[in-house]
């Protein structure tokens, strides 16, 4: 029956139960694998959307996403995306701004309108999102072929 040559216990297999040593002879134990530095694709292309333009320009000027083809389109569709969102409500603030004039039920429609266009942006960010953490490129109709042509 072996001993530990560290602890004087009884060695099971090709370790020491008490204090872990390995036996004379045993081979030694796995190394962990080292991580590699950075995020994995799915994650850096999910986050791209979390903060709109800002997270799509960090991650097109982050060495090394911003050689990754998938992580660039999704970082452009964000910012264009966002761009998007953002000329959309001046539109709406300018329309909704003349249902004003109208008493009682102008302020009805107005918060309407905007309760359903923030709903819908909001959606809409976490299903790029969801897609994008996925692996699923997601083209939006006007601004994706726009990211696509910066690849």
């Amino acid at each position: 029956m072996p001993f530990c040559s560290h602890c004087g216990s009884e060695l099971r297999g090709n370790f020491c139960g008490n204090c872990g040593a390995a036996a004379p002879g045993a081979a030694p134990p796995p190394r962990a694998s080292a991580a590699l530095p950075g995020l994995q694709e799915n994650v850096a292309a999910a986050l791209c959307y979390l903060l709109g333009v800002l997270t799509g320009v960090l991650f097109l000027v982050m060495e090394p996403y911003n050689r990754n083809r998938n992580i660039r389109f999704h970082a452009f569709q964000s910012i264009f995306a966002w761009i998007a969102v953002i000329v959309v409500s001046i539109i709406l603030n300018i329309v909704t701004h003349s249902f004003m004039l109208i008493p009682f039920a102008g302020w009805v429609i107005s918060a309407s309108i905007w309760s359903a266009f923030g709903l819908g942006v909001f959606v809409l960010w976490l299903a790029l999102m969801y897609k994008a953490y996925n692996n699923e490129r997601w083209v939006l109709p006007v601004v994706g072929p726009l990211a696509e042509k910066q690849l």
